[in-house]
């Protein structure tokens, strides 16, 4: 079955678009509602029936396995899980839209030990680099010395690569 990139109606009403923003994915989900693709973000369905807009900068990573999108937002933020019934194109729009938005991506080893990935990704409409830290599984995301180690990292990152 060949899909529409529009949603249906009742979904476009829904959706929050921001100017200029163009919808180029749309799948079903198996709860009667759509994820939708759009140029500069993902919209997710919730549980009010409203969607959720997560840009794509704020994706760390999407996953597409058994019928789900998983995606998991980026400095250990929440991760989304939706049943898709017909996926279309959805899963490789998310994957491309994902890594055009990476700048840079850096694995360090910590000073204190482990280690953390260190991106940077600038928005789907340009602007700024926004930075992002993934701390190796095990370790506590939210230790300041983490933090502070990583920072250092990432400013020395940004002397590096001019960023």
């Amino acid at each position: 079955m060949r899909l529409s990139r529009r949603p249906p109606a009742p979904v476009r009403d829904k959706l929050t678009l921001e100017r200029g923003e163009r919808t180029l994915a749309t799948a079903p989900t198996r709860g009667g509602s759509y994820v939708v693709a759009t140029s500069t973000a993902l919209h997710l369905p919730t549980l009010s029936g409203e969607f959720l807009r997560l840009p794509w900068e704020r994706v760390d990573r999407a996953s597409w396995k058994d019928g789900w999108l998983h995606v998991h937002e980026t400095s250990g933020g929440p991760e989304h899980h939706v049943r898709l019934t017909d996926p279309g194109s959805v899963p490789e729009t998310v994957r491309e839209r994902v890594t055009a938005t990476v700048v840079v991506s850096h694995h360090a080893k910590l000073p204190g030990g482990g280690s953390v990935r260190i991106a940077g990704r600038r928005p789907a409409g340009g602007g700024e680099v926004r930075w992002s830290f993934v701390f190796e599984a095990g370790m506590d995301a939210s230790d300041p010395g983490l933090h502070a180690q990583a920072e250092q990292l990432l400013e020395d990152l940004r002397r590096q690569t001019g960023l």
